[in-house]
């Protein structure tokens, strides 16, 4: 597969080189390896600081805050009754979505030459042959 051919969302959701679409990217649950067993893309450019959680951390207190607003207004629970709905549902949220999505993260990365913090041509997407 060439890298024209995979997409960020598609390298994200399977959580694969950005490069090959084939190596596994994670080593563990959400560290990097060092480099893709396939293609030998060095992953150790990565640097994706607190962007991803940031953003999931976001986009799961919407999906959760606002229905909590919702049922108690509603229905004016005691308190046990939304901690037992929404810090697990909160907690389950974030653990699906951070490593697909910080897999999205760097393969838009590696898709647009970013490291370090510059765009550029001297980046690790070029070939040093």
């Amino acid at each position: 597969m060439n890298q024209a051919n995979i997409s960020p969302i598609s390298a994200g959701v399977r959580c694969v080189c950005p490069k090959c679409g084939e190596g596994a990217l994670f080593q563990g649950y959400l560290k990097l390896a060092d480099e893709c067993e396939c293609c030998g893309l060095d992953y150790r450019y990565e640097d994706a600081g607190d962007g991803p959680a940031s953003v999931v951390i976001l986009l799961v207190g919407i999906l959760v805050v606002f229905p909590a607003l919702l049922v108690e207004v509603a229905f004016k629970p005691p308190l046990w009754v939304h901690i037992v709905l929404w810090l697990p549902l909160a907690t389950i949220l974030t653990l699906a979505v951070l490593r697909p999505f910080k897999a999205f993260w760097f393969a838009l990365m590696y898709r647009n030459n970013v490291v370090q913090g510059r765009t550029g041509s001297a980046g690790p997407t070029d070939d040093q042959s």
